[in-house]
């Protein structure tokens, strides 16, 4: 069995049915559950969702949606099935800097604290659509039907 992380674009995408990434979030969700992969959501990315959302929704004149869209994270996302690795940020931190470094600061900290974290679980794919994990060696994006091979690099 395949362990794999979700991204918040990812989730985004399942939870709201007017984001662009909704359909092949849809599609993916759906194989995923065919392949039996156990899909891994990190804490810091459940966060980054309830912020982006709040965010998004207000930009878009969407407000009134965030309780719902709140809720539908919660059901798709329950406090029990979150991994917790903020406890764990010492740890990582001074190498997701050096990973920040390796980039020139094309990957965000927080991208860089999941690479960590992926690494220290030995977790070898993201269901993701931002480009900056491609950087990542030991990181196989998952973006697509067609990535759903699960071959090494």
């Amino acid at each position: 069995m395949i362990d794999l992380i979700a991204d918040s674009n990812f989730i985004l995408g399942l939870i709201d049915k007017k984001d662009k990434w909704n359909p092949i979030s849809i599609q993916l969700r759906d194989a995923l559950k065919d392949t039996g992969c156990t899909v891994i959501y990190f804490d810091c990315v459940i966060t980054e969702v309830c912020s982006a959302l709040g965010k998004r929704l207000e930009e878009k004149g969407r407000g009134q949606e965030f309780a719902d869209l709140l809720s539908r994270l919660g059901e798709l996302v329950p406090d029990e099935k979150i991994t917790w690795i903020y406890p764990e940020i010492k740890s990582y931190f001074s190498e997701a800097k050096n990973l920040m470094r390796k980039y020139f600061g094309k990957l965000s900290f927080h991208d860089a604290l999941i690479a960590m974290a992926a690494k220290e679980m030995g977790v070898e794919h993201i269901v993701s659509f931002d480009k900056d994990f491609d950087e990542i060696e030991w990181l196989i994006r998952i973006k697509d039907m067609s990535e759903l091979k699960f071959e090494s690099r």
